[in-house]
């Protein structure tokens, strides 16, 4: 018997399932640990691979739909991309002056606008 008198935890598969659902949302170890009644410890001793594939998969997905939405075309595809190249291409908006203002047709600015509102890919021909 364990400390304190408890039986040991025994998972079961709706525990695992609750636990791998609360991973992937980003609910912290300590947290989940309490929402099913044991410690952190216990958790991951009990419960390694849901709380690992949880949040990979959930990163996988949100991805997946971040990639098809940069991808795509509408406003949304261009909100999408920047994000997806500031995060994964590293890009980074260039050091601005205080005095400086872009203007619509400096380079990135002028790029960004014209594929906003025609609605175009960047690869299509002005």
């Amino acid at each position: 018997m364990s400390k304190g008198g408890r039986p040991p935890h025994a998972p079961t598969e709706a525990l695992r399932r609750q636990v791998k659902a609360l991973a992937a949302y980003g609910v912290p170890q300590d947290e989940i640990g309490r929402v099913i009644g044991i410690s952190k410890p216990t958790l991951e001793r009990h419960y390694r691979e849901e709380l690992d594939r949880g949040e990979v998969e959930a990163n996988a997905k949100v991805a997946e739909s971040l990639f098809r939405k940069a991808t795509g075309d509408g406003a949304q595809a261009v909100t999408a991309a920047i994000c997806w190249l500031k995060t994964r291409a590293r890009w980074r908006e260039p050091a601005t002056d205080t005095n400086m203002n872009l203007s619509a047709d400096s380079s990135i600015a002028g790029l960004i606008a014209r594929v906003a509102s025609d609605g175009r890919k960047v690869h299509d021909p002005g």
